[in-house]
């Protein structure tokens, strides 16, 4: 008897573990289809994010968490240009996306950045409270985004008060 009840156990840890693996890996995620503005920077005029060229636009997103956004492209839009019209960010960090996702290496998009053979922009501030979408660009045009966590929302999910020139999280608007 003892044997059943620990065979029937496992069995049940096993199927747990396989459920667990599909949801986290292949259930929440969508590939998106892109719209005409799909990848927008945020300008050093005016602030505002518009709209730039791409193409072999590829990406993913899910309902289930602000962060799991994850993009491929490839953009026309000189190296010069946009490094001169589009506000960079400094320490952006890519996020791991799920394996069957092969065009986006967060690892070796971090290191570029890191090493300067790729520049990090700040594509929409608070595209969700707390939420901003950064783009990973390199001279060859490759692309890449993810959404990345605020210094206002790290300290609001955190559950202290909203910081001095944070916006309001009723609202998400600066």
């Amino acid at each position: 008897m003892g044997r059943i009840v620990i065979g029937l156990l496992l069995m049940f840890a096993l199927a747990a573990a396989v459920a667990m693996y599909y949801l986290q890996v292949y259930a929440f995620y969508d590939e998106m289809s892109a719209d005409g503005d799909a990848v927008v920077l945020t300008t050093l005029f005016d602030g505002q994010p518009e709209p730039i060229l791409y193409e072999n636009f590829s990406n993913i997103d899910s309902n289930s968490s602000p962060i799991r956004y994850r993009a491929c492209f490839e953009t026309p839009t000189s190296y010069a240009l946009l490094t001169e019209t589009y506000v960079v960010v400094e320490a952006a960090e890519p996020k791991i996306a799920p394996g069957w996702f092969d065009c986006f290496d967060a690892e070796a998009i971090g290191q570029d950045l890191e090493s300067g053979d790729a520049v990090a922009f700040m594509g929409i501030e608070n595209v969700d409270y707390g939420i901003d979408r950064i783009v990973a660009v390199y001279p060859d045009g490759r692309a890449f985004a993810w959404h990345e966590i605020n210094a206002c929302g790290e300290v609001v999910f955190d559950g202290d008060p909203v910081p001095e020139g944070c916006p309001d999280p009723a609202t998400g608007l600066n």
